[in-house]
């Protein structure tokens, strides 16, 4: 009887053991197709995803009664799952908004935006937190301040506070512009254009200026307001140049 029990507890065990190592190793596998995104750099639906298959990850561990195939199916639908979500937010910008939000500016050169912190639910607490991580601690040292999608800050200092600080040098320096993207991965940011005050056939002038025939064919183009030009084909190296201000390009 006792040898029955010690082979039944022993084999529970093993087995136990077996599952662990099979789904710790699937689930390796799976977050390796999915990317190399820190906890912190994850959008909305990718925390969600990954909190899910974490919980689906330890029943077929733990409950022997359940067959490993019920565990394992539902990791790999998510993963599919994931895939198409990251799929139809690459196709359409709109929907891109709907599940992962968009960057939000809660600092500008007139200093914190109230009413965006209201919008996202924020305290000046958490904006005087963040900006401390970012390495400034004075709020007359940020041009810009634009909370991400994934809930972390991007700091764009006023050009005397910026890294290697020519304040210091006792340079003449020109104001900081903050850079907007009008054409992301060969989709045109419509809701961008209007805040550079420009329009498509603005945008096709640029590109063509820049080597790029066709939107589609664009991996990145951003314009700041003083005219400077950052444009990038699809597996070429990127080109910069000088237009007019915006707002003021050329019909």
């Amino acid at each position: 009887m006792i040898k029955k029990l010690i082979f039944y507890y022993t084999s529970n065990m093993l087995t136990i053991v077996l599952r662990s190592i099979l789904i710790y190793l699937i689930v390796l596998f799976l977050y390796r197709l999915m990317g190399k995104r820190q906890l912190g750099q994850m959008q909305p639906f990718e925390l969600v995803l990954t909190l899910i298959i974490a919980d689906l990850a330890t029943i077929p561990m733990a409950e022997i009664s359940v067959p490993v195939l019920h565990g394992i199916v539902p990791l790999f639908t998510l993963v599919l799952l994931h895939f198409a979500l990251t799929l139809l937010c690459k196709l359409s910008p709109k929907f891109s908004r709907f599940v992962s939000g968009k960057p939000v500016i809660v600092i500008n050169p007139y200093g914190i935006d109230y009413r965006a912190l209201k919008n996202l639910n924020l305290s000046i607490d958490d904006i005087m937190e963040a900006m401390r991580g970012a390495g400034y601690f004075k709020l007359e040292q940020v041009q810009y301040a634009i909370m991400e999608t994934n809930g972390k800050m991007s700091v764009f200092p006023k050009s005397e506070y910026a890294p290697v600080t020519v304040g210091d040098m006792n340079l003449d320096v020109e104001k900081s512009v903050l850079p907007i993207n009008v054409v992301s991965e060969g989709k045109i940011m419509n809701e961008n254009l209007k805040i550079a005050k420009i329009d498509k056939n603005n945008v096709l002038q640029i590109l063509k200026k820049a080597g790029i025939k066709k939107v589609k064919d664009c991996l990145i183009l951003s314009v700041d307001k003083a005219g400077g030009v950052f444009a990038q084909e699809y597996n070429k190296k990127y080109t910069t140049f000088q237009i007019e201000p915006l707002g003021q390009v050329s019909e």
